[in-house]
Formats: structure tokens, C-alpha cells, sequence
């Protein structure tokens, strides 16, 4: 029999929209500590657990990678912390950003570019396999 105000994995992971498999990998990567466990040794959640897991979920969903998470968490955790290492956290997370888009926006123009070159008909010559085959040298 569960506690009041506990859940399983599955109901946990229905309550914040992130797996189970998820769930276990962040109590196992020290993202979250491990759940506690009930008579039968299944995972125990609580809303505290669910609220620290859509916490995660979202700051997944910006696109900040674990490490800055688990800082995120920390920093969110700590009522003493100093707003400026939230906001340095998200300008630098803001930046990779930046540089990523600028490198998929480059590969996005040769793709056009090498497309616009293809004269897309019944010819075997294509510029596209042609830049994808030379030799990197």
C-alpha cells in the first residue's frame, strides 16, 4: 500500500511529462537523488520529487545541458544565491545557442546552395553527390 501523497515512477512520469528511463538516468547521473523506496522496494515520489523533475524538464526543453541543470537546480535550491550566476548561466547557455545556429545556418546555405546547383532532372551529374564525394584535402 502506498503513503498518502506518494506516487510510482509511471505516475510521477505522467505528472511531468519526463520517462521513467529519464527519471532513473537523472537519479543515476546525481541530477536527482534517488528515490526513496517503499515496503515492496518499488521507487516513492513525492510532489516535491515532481515539482524538482518538471524543473528539469523544463530547463531540458530551453536546451540547457545537464551539468548547467544540476547547477540550475542548485542555484534554484539555495535562497541565498546571487541572481547574477543564474543569469550568467543562461547568457552563456544563450551564446552556445547563438554559435550553433550560426553553424546550422552556414550548413543550411551550402545545402541550398549545392541544391540550386542540381539541376534535379533525369542527368546522373549532380553537384550534391559530387561536393559530398570529394576528397577533404
Amino acid at each position: 500500500m502506498k503513503a498518502a501523497g506518494t506516487m510510482t515512477i509511471s505516475e510521477a512520469a505522467a505528472r511531468t511529462g519526463v520517462p521513467p528511463k529519464t527519471i532513473r538516468f537523472y537519479e543515476e547521473a546525481g541530477i536527482i537523488k534517488p528515490a526513496a523506496r517503499g515496503d515492496n522496494r518499488y521507487r516513492v515520489y513525492r510532489d516535491a520529487d515532481v515539482h524538482t523533475l518538471r524543473f528539469i524538464h523544463r530547463a531540458r526543453g530551453l536546451g540547457f545541458p545537464l551539468k548547467d541543470v544540476a547547477a540550475l537546480l542548485a542555484l534554484y535550491r539555495d535562497r541565498g544565491r546571487a541572481s547574477r550566476q543564474v543569469k550568467r548561466l543562461a547568457l552563456q547557455h544563450a551564446a552556445e545557442l547563438d554559435r550553433k545556429i550560426a553553424e546550422m545556418t552556414a550548413i543550411r546555405n551550402t545545402i541550398f546552395a549545392l541544391a540550386e546547383q542540381c539541376h534535379g532532372d533525369q542527368r546522373p551529374e549532380c553537384p550534391i553527390l559530387d561536393e559530398l564525394g570529394a576528397s577533404a584535402g
